[in-house]
């Protein structure tokens, strides 16, 4: 279905449409879901119609365990560039090396040969 050659009472109708579906395929009554969410039986119809409160079909897709729909209907957009690039912070761009006191070598290094354990 193409929602852009909808109005948006069309489209607030199809998603009253949808939730009706949904709760047919979970086998409850108008009633029971109604009860359910908190709200009349005249309440629910109006949503069911494409009226009603967004939260009340938040409500009544939670008691459907269909709350996580809302990620495909309205999905959390991804960070801009400049946001990945202030998340990322200042990356390094080259490795620097180990100084060690009295312009020694590596310590660990020298344990190592005189354990007799170079490789």
């Amino acid at each position: 279905m193409n929602l852009n050659t909808l109005s948006n009472t069309a489209i607030a109708a199809e998603l009253g449409n949808r939730l009706e579906r949904l709760r047919l395929q979970h086998n409850l009554t108008q009633q029971a879901l109604a009860t359910e969410i908190g709200i009349t039986p005249k309440s629910y119809r109006q949503l069911v119609a494409g009226g009603g409160k967004l939260e009340n079909m938040i409500a009544a897709l939670r008691a459907l365990n269909a709350l996580e729909q809302l990620n495909n209907f309205l999905p959390e957009p991804p960070p801009s560039p400049l946001e990945q690039l202030k998340l990322r912070g200042k990356q390094r761009q080259r490795a620097r090396q180990k100084q060690y006191p009295n312009g020694q070598e590596n310590p660990d290094q020298n344990r190592i040969e005189e354990q007799g354990l170079d490789w």
